[in-house]
């Protein structure tokens, strides 16, 4: 049966709030409608430029494979402002020109990225903030731009996620692309070389991919971790890496470990990886991570107070995107509340939203709240409404699903097979009490404590 767009729209989003905490889903998702569809283009309305961006960097995949499940024909999705957007009420709407999208997709700029080199605009020299952590690994980038594939060929940098890695070696390819506008420039990650190689393979296209790639005057890749224990994959780089590298054609890679580290990886790749310059970009230290936030904020034209950045810049996540991360949180909040949000409101934001450091599992999370709580760990699982139960029972819950973003229905069926409605009844009822009861805010804290 076809469904209207209405019915479609309200499809998708029962997916999205069973995937989501119901403030993440009240904030981004709720106020949304399908205005209208046309050749396989559904146009979906959002109440703001910021919940537009979001929407295209964070939740895009998401959406768009959920409405490909529920009608085939979907080719793409567009998000379009509307200042007076009413969930409620179905309206026309007219169709943008392109010129009147490319002026809508401020205020963040260059969400689109050029298909023909893969650069996303956004991740340029200007906004980079450069910091003791990351500074080696600047000069090198800089002594590239100066004179690709001379110096630093390869150039590899490598470092833990959400350091910056991405944001440099693209800021690389933007800079020699303006500076040699005719210069054949890739950006790719090792996920998408190695699903080309195998439809190469598949197709019997071999030589056209050998020759797609050897075109290039830059080629930069990113995360070749991935390359671990993929053989022919390999192989076919170090054959491409030695016909650029033959022909002073400038390679930039990145990864999460040094070359000498790499699991799996053949000796003679390792030995290429390492043959340029080799940089690290470590954690931030906290003047630069003070720099980073403050970037941020004027990126989102955002009013952040002197205290507020100080104490963001001191919390124990070191990781950029973390931080980053954090500040948007802040920032929804404000602007949700219409006003600046006190430094005991952010401290509470920030720790209602903490995570265990670690990779915790569903029994893990049982046996700790358990535990904590002088139970039987099989006591959990069983039907009882006994108040000693319920209350573990229900944080754990929580728990799993606030820290760990499992699913409702995951959590019903490792909790007893419970309905995936009673997990979200349990959750919310976490949430509220968490608003009063002291005695339980310091409960939560110190399980998460456990769970680090």
């Amino acid at each position: 049966m076809l469904l209207d767009d209405k019915q479609l729209w309200e499809s998708v989003l029962v997916d999205i709030e069973l995937s989501f905490p119901r403030a993440i889903f009240s904030m981004w998702f709720k106020h949304t409608e399908i205005l209208r569809q046309e050749d396989g283009l559904v146009y979906v309305g959002v109440q703001s430029e910021f919940v537009k961006t979001w929407l295209l960097e964070k939740h895009h995949k998401t959406l768009l494979k959920l409405l490909r499940e529920k009608s085939p024909g979907t080719r793409a999705l567009e998000y379009v402002v509307s200042k007076n957007h009413d969930v409620n009420k179905k309206r026309d709407i007219p169709v943008p020109t392109r010129r009147e999208e490319m002026e809508n997709t401020l205020p963040f700029e260059g969400l689109y990225i050029n298909k023909e080199d893969n650069l996303n605009p956004r991740y340029v020299f200007d906004s980079f903030v450069i910091g003791s952590f990351n500074e080696l690994a600047y000069a090198a980038a800089q002594a590239i731009i100066k004179k690709p594939g001379i110096v630093y060929n390869p150039l590899y940098v490598f470092g833990d996620t959400g350091h910056g890695k991405t944001h440099l070696i693209q800021a690389i390819g933007n800079a020699l692309r303006s500076s040699g506008p005719s210069r054949r420039i890739y950006y790719v990650t090792s996920e998408k070389f190695l699903m080309d190689y195998v439809n190469a393979l598949q197709n019997n296209k071999v030589n056209v991919f050998k020759e797609s790639y050897r075109k290039y005057d830059i080629l930069i890749m990113d995360d070749v971790q991935f390359l671990s224990k993929k053989e022919k994959t390999q192989e076919e780089l170090f054959h491409l890496f030695n016909h650029l590298s033959d022909n002073n054609k400038q390679i930039v890679f990145s990864s999460d470990k040094h070359p000498s580290y790499l699991p799996d990886v053949e000796s003679r790749l390792r030995s290429r990886f390492s043959a340029g310059m080799v940089v690290e970009i470590t954690a931030p230290e906290t003047e630069s991570r003070v720099a980073i936030l403050r970037a941020k904020a004027r990126q989102l034209h955002f009013e952040v107070s002197d205290e507020t950045i100080g104490y963001l810049s001191n919390l124990p996540e070191n990781n950029i995107r973390q931080l980053e991360g954090i500040l948007n949180t802040i920032f929804c909040q404000a602007q949700l509340k219409q006003r600046e949000l006190s430094l005991i409101e952010i401290k509470t934001l920030i720790k209602d939203t903490q995570k265990p450091r670690k990779a915790v599992s569903v029994k893990e999370v049982i046996k700790t709240v358990a535990t904590f709580y002088h139970l039987d760990e099989e006591i959990i699982y069983e039907k009882t409404r006994r108040k000693e139960v319920v209350k573990p029972r229900q944080l754990i819950m929580y728990i799993l699903r606030e820290d760990l973003h499992v699913s409702y229905p995951t959590i019903g069926a490792k909790l007893g097979g419970r309905d995936h409605t009673t997990v979200i009844h349990s959750c919310d009822k976490v949430k509220n009490d968490l608003k009063t009861n002291n005695e339980l805010v310091s409960e939560v804290e110190q399980i998460r404590l456990l769970l680090k």
